[in-house]
């Protein structure tokens, strides 16, 4: 998300381990219980890219970074950009982090949007953080661009899009071109015939070494609607012509709810053939709705994982006197886990925002008419909430994680969306304050799991790690946060204290863990995307 974009500018080598222990963690998912001795582990972080790497393609190195996506084999791929003058370079990269290779580019501004592009652009903007499927090296992005091609009626169409690399073929997912001749298979399925998708907002997922998942929006009737939809992309032989597939959306009955349909459904993420997305009624108050797992394929049933007025588990998950009142939209999966954000309760406390100081110059001066410095605007947050873990095997959920005596909170706020009258379009939603949380959770053979969150403590912020399930799910244990020094992630950052880390839904796979941190300030700091290796939690 932009509002989490690492940034600093100190020059050293970047090819370096560093050797990271915490008396506080127990290796893989052993965790010691409250109160008994806590064996050590040894976390040898090696940065993926900072910013002494030179990007490739050009001689800039690069200079912030967005929360990175790994798969099972250790291959990390990143959003980021260079520093100036000038405009500067950005764009989606991959490193191979078990064979130690060099960052390769994918898509940056000089790419050639893949076809259909009979105008020839090239990319502008990657408005979201890429993904990876777990099993493959397939990865996908969304990209915006100048329009690429002509519809029937003589209109320029196709500014944005979901772009993927089976077999490492660059090809266009998910396209606003339903209305240029011979492309109807870009229509909006569940829709009248012809609509075109408006936006893709959010992050698309991938699944399956060729399948995107992704949120759609669009307009019928003159009335925004959304929805949630996969595709099969095939490289070769006739083209890639498969249509998109509908697998909920605006008119879709809401599950145990009658006479209800989903007014609002999230990003989905995806894993050996099937998804999981939130939806709800009413995205601002919620009365009913949850988190629902969907096969991959045409007219699928909706299965409930957990549902909005369902009580919230504790950490062995039994049942407690409180009920869910809002579930995140931010759903790590990995084919049997879901890792999610929840909250209960009528207690609120109020956080104050403050515009981002860097990035759109439009965005950020349509935010200071909202919000004014230095008093800046207010919002209230739940006081109940947690960090969860939902078995779609066993049917339980378990808390990994409430706020209390360590955890101020698990949301992070952000500005972002589309200013009105401009054509830049981030999420192609309006812009508007928005508030995330972040997970990513990684499984065992043996039915274990680990869940690492980022979470506001009482002294910075902080990537903790929670293990389960055993007999309950045990107390979590830091991994790394703003109150240590940046020697701990990259000897280059030694001397700098810590000042912001990331974190993403597909960022904990296979034992690979990947997170972003920045050390230091903008003009006198430093930045990268470090991997750590939990070699004890073999996956699945």
């Amino acid at each position: 998300m932009s509002a989490h974009v690492m940034r600093g500018g100190r020059s050293a080598p970047s090819l370096r381990r560093t050797r990271f222990v915490l008396g506080t963690i127990a290796a893989g998912v052993a965790f010691a219980p409250a109160g008994a001795a806590k064996p050590t582990l040894t976390f040898e972080w090696t940065p993926v890219v900072n910013n002494g790497d030179v990007m490739p393609g050009s001689t800039k190195t690069f200079n912030s970074y967005n929360q990175p996506s790994v798969n099972a084999a250790g291959l990390v791929v990143f959003r980021a950009r260079g520093k100036g003058p000038g405009e500067p370079p950005h764009g989606i990269y991959v490193r191979d982090m078990r064979r130690d290779g060099g960052i390769t580019k994918i898509f940056d501004r000089t790419s050639v949007v893949p076809d259909p592009n009979p105008l020839g652009r090239t990319f502008i903007e990657f408005p979201s953080f890429p993904r990876i499927d777990r099993d493959s090296a397939v990865l996908a992005t969304r990209g915006n661009h100048q329009p690429v091609a002509t519809s029937s009626d003589g209109e320029a169409v196709g500014t944005t899009g979901i772009y993927a690399n089976p077999r490492t073929t660059p090809v266009t997912g998910a396209a606003q071109l339903a209305a240029v001749p011979g492309l109807s298979f870009f229509a909006v399925p569940g829709a009248a015939p012809g609509t075109r998708f408006d936006v893709f907002p959010g992050a698309p997922a991938v699944s399956d070494g060729n399948v995107i998942v992704f949120k759609g929006n669009y307009t019928e009737d003159a009335i925004g609607k959304t929805g949630v939809y996969f595709r099969e992309l095939r490289v070769g032989g006739p083209g890639n012509t498969l249509p998109i597939q509908l697998l909920a959306n605006t008119a879709t009955p809401i599950p145990g709810a009658p006479g209800l349909t989903f007014g609002s459904t999230a990003p989905p993420s995806a894993a050996e053939g099937q998804a999981v997305f939130t939806g709800l009624d009413n995205e601002a108050a919620p009365t009913a709705g949850g988190i629902y797992l969907v096969p991959l394929e045409p007219s699928p049933e909706l299965t409930t994982l957990v549902r909005i007025g369902s009580r919230v588990p504790d950490r062995t998950g039994r049942a407690t006197a409180s009920s869910f009142n809002r579930l995140g939209e931010g759903l790590s999966f990995d084919g049997r886990f879901v890792g999610f954000w929840g909250a209960w309760g009528s207690a609120v406390r109020t956080v104050t925002l403050h515009c981002p100081t860097e990035g759109n110059a439009q965005r950020r001066a349509y935010c200071l008419v909202e919000c004014p410095e230095p008093a800046g605007c207010t919002r209230d947050v739940p006081t109940g909430q947690g960090m969860f873990v939902h078995d779609t095997w066993t049917g339980i959920t378990r808390m990994a994680a409430e706020t209390g005596d360590r955890y101020r909170d698990f949301l992070f706020w952000n500005f972002s969306g589309k200013v009105p009258g401009t054509a830049d379009e981030d999420d192609g939603e309006p812009a508007r304050w928005r508030f995330a949380a972040f997970a990513a959770v990684d499984s065992s053979t043996s039915g274990t799991f680990q869940l690492a969150f980022k979470a506001a403590t009482t002294q910075g912020s902080a990537i903790d790690l929670a293990a389960g399930p055993g007999k309950s799910l045990q107390q979590p244990q830091p991994i790394v946060d703003t109150t240590l020094d940046g020697g701990e992630l990259d000897v280059a950052a030694a001397g700098l204290p810590i000042t912001e880390v990331g974190l993403e839904r597909d960022g904990f796979r296979n034992g690979w863990l990947v997170v972003n941190a920045r050390m230091g300030t903008e003009e006198a700091g430093w930045a990268g995307i470090y991997v750590a290796h939990i070699a004890a939690n073999a996956s699945r």
